[in-house]
């Protein structure tokens, strides 16, 4: 290969790297639900909420534990904007939330000026708690 080819190919191969740091790098400040395991029982993700941009309007079928990774406050907010719940978050601490209500969907909103990170470990065979 003459060396008009190495200096390209070590070019291209440089413009590809750069491009997939830029990405990585994007990808670090965008809220995004990353999954980490999922079996017969358990659905496992990984949330990060920025600052001011809310998760999509989803819905829970299914009960889930939730374990904060960072402190923080979640307002989990409907359709109209309306605050339906505040979830205050101690980093390291572990929370149980409950199915949602039928028909009923939300974004989750985080008004502070650090991300939020959780794990959610969300049943998918649970039963109704009685108590």
């Amino acid at each position: 290969m003459t060396t008009g080819k190495w200096i390209g190919a070590t070019l291209v191969i440089g413009a590809v790297f750069a491009a997939g740091v830029a990405i990585g790098a994007q990808q670090a400040n965008t809220t995004r639900r990353e999954p980490q395991f999922q079996n017969s029982e358990v659905e496992v993700w990984k949330s990060t909420v920025m600052p001011n941009s809310p998760l999509a309007m989803h819905r829970h079928e299914h009960g889930r534990a939730l374990v904060a990774l960072t402190s923080g406050t979640l307002e989990v907010v409907d359709a109209k904007g309306t605050t339906m719940n505040k979830l205050v978050l101690q980093a390291g601490k572990a929370y149980w939330l409950d199915r949602d209500v039928p028909n009923t969907e939300h974004a989750d909103v985080n008004k502070g000026q650090q991300p939020i990170e959780v794990i959610v470990v969300q049943l998918k065979n649970d039963k109704p708690i009685t108590k």
